[in-house]
């Protein structure tokens, strides 16, 4: 699976109880859109970390990098590229 694929799978089975794909666009905000609160969002992080085996530093706790689907997918594939 790509990196989209495995979190948009995530946020839906998980947080949405669903797997249509149409419940979730990749440029939501989950706090705007009340799909995460703040545990959900560490939920979120701890998954990052397992998943694709990096550290989330408390710095990079930021909705520019956690609020969507689309900001996770730039952060993760950043963090990769540095750690290659």
């Amino acid at each position: 699976m790509t990196v989209r694929a495995d979190l948009r799978r995530y946020v839906l089975e998980n947080h949405l109880f669903t797997d249509d794909d149409a419940a979730l666009k990749d440029a939501d905000s989950f706090l705007e859109t009340g799909v995460l609160d703040s545990t959900g969002i560490m939920e979120l992080i701890l998954f990052v970390e397992e998943t694709f085996a990096l550290k989330v530093t408390d710095d990079e706790m930021v909705p520019e990098n956690l609020d969507s689907i689309d900001s996770l997918v730039a952060y993760v594939e950043r963090k990769q590229q540095v750690g290659a």
